[in-house]
């Protein structure tokens, strides 16, 4: 019998220029670097404890939470923007020496990054003692100048950076329910993961979805009660919430609500197109979820990809947006460099992130009170990478393939080529 030519649809894949690097990667780190990836974080700790300004946005925390057990009313300070139930999780810190917590303080921060790391890690199945889990994040506390603000300023968004890597590992291994509850108790300390529950949404996993709205709900009303005047939060710290703070926040909010004023957009203008690419980027994150399985990649990057680009839509808007807030994203994506076609394997992806380098001299215009437009370059760059990846890796190519024994086709022939066995990168 002769041979036929065909068609044979194929799912685009990225180019393997990876591979090798990260094979390396993947392998045991040896004790010296092990050794030194400690010691550069224990370092950040220690330089963080000795600095006057540790701990600028925990103070205002553990300010609310002492003015409640004297019987005020944490709202009447305007820089506390947090839920009641935060109050409730700041009175251990109330209650704890300034002393000890200036050395205490520094390492949580750290530890909670760190767990969103190895969170991260554990679901992309990277072994947790290879160059890639020790190294990385050494590299990353050094070279990444929001992680060394963030352990500075001791600010909550720690909190949902350890968070969110963890709820997605749960529900990579289906207890969506307890990724709902882990997701609840982070917004009962902060309520940035609210977007999250557009994937449980786009999921349809009830239960866990049920346990993300109870969970801080029920921890706030018990605040509520416990505090006077509790109504200051939705007459006084929401409407100041909402219009962006004051200028005190300005020259660090890198939403472009607030970076393209500052440039001469008329904010009007502004504000039409920070919700637009909210808008793009959301539907981004249906699509990316709404595409069947075939990845290869066991559905983590799915996963991760989806709620990302949720989280990345929503800083487009909020108000104000922060350096920091990046790190409840950056961890998940450098994690999944190990998945061919995987955004961080990108250059566009590594060219983003420059502006938050420490060791890049940047023009004086750019540093300190400016340095909101290096932060706005990022989080844009990132959401449009994202989008473009969530909207365009289904796109297929048309190969020419050579048959035996079959009869002349007249229609395409459907077969998906996986990107990737996930067992490479297994323990």
């Amino acid at each position: 019998m002769g041979l036929r030519p065909g068609i044979r649809l194929m799912r685009w894949e990225a180019p393997r220029s990876w591979d090798r690097p990260v094979d390396w990667l993947l392998r045991p780190a040896p004790r010296s670097l092990q050794v030194v990836s400690l010691a550069v974080l224990l370092g950040i700790c220690v330089s963080t404890s000795l600095r006057a300004n540790w701990g600028s946005d925990n103070a205002f925390v553990v300010k609310a939470a002492q003015t409640l057990l004297e019987g005020g009313s944490p709202y009447e300070d305007k820089r506390f923007l947090y839920l009641p139930s935060a109050v409730l999780m700041a009175v251990p810190e109330a209650l704890v020496p300034r002393g000890v917590l200036r050395w205490i303080l520094p390492v949580g921060m750290s530890g909670l990054l760190g767990i969103g790391w190895l969170a991260a890690l554990r679901l992309f199945s990277v072994p947790l003692r290879s160059r890639f889990a020790v190294g990385v994040l050494a590299v990353f506390a050094l070279a990444y100048k929001p992680y060394v603000n963030l352990v500075l300023i001791g600010n909550w968004t720690a909190i949902s950076a350890a968070a969110l890597p963890v709820a997605l590992l749960l529900a990579h291994r289906g207890s969506w329910g307890r990724a709902g509850l882990v997701v609840g108790l982070a917004i009962a300390c902060k309520p940035m993961l609210v977007p999250i529950g557009l994937l449980f949404l786009l999921a349809r996993q009830w239960r866990g979805l049920a346990a993300l709205v109870l969970v801080p709900l029920a921890i706030s009303l018990a605040g509520a009660l416990m505090m006077p005047s509790p109504s200051l939060f939705f007459t006084k710290t929401l409407p100041f919430l909402l219009q962006g703070q004051d200028a005190y926040a300005l020259p660090w909010d890198a939403s472009p609500i607030a970076v393209l004023p500052r440039l001469g957009v008329p904010q009007p203008l502004a504000v039409l197109v920070a919700f637009a690419g909210a808008a793009v980027g959301l539907w981004a994150a249906r699509v990316r979820w709404r595409r069947p399985e075939g990845d290869g990649d066991g559905g983590e990057l799915r996963l991760v990809e989806t709620a990302c680009m949720v989280m990345l839509a929503a800083f487009l808007v909020s108000r104000p947006s922060f350096d920091h807030y990046l790190l409840v994203v950056l961890p998940l994506l450098l994690a999944s460099v190990v998945r061919r076609g995987s955004t961080a394997r990108s250059p566009w992806f590594w060219l983003a992130l420059t502006p938050q380098l420490a060791l890049v001299p940047w023009p004086s215009e750019l540093a300190h009170k400016r340095r909101a437009f290096k932060d706005c370059a990022t989080l844009c760059g990132l959401a449009i990478l994202l989008a473009r990846r969530a909207l365009r890796s289904g796109r297929v190519i048309l190969e020419p393939v050579t048959t035996a024994g079959s009869p002349p086709r007249t229609e395409p022939e459907c077969a998906a080529t996986p990107a990737e066995s996930a067992s490479r990168t297994a323990f």
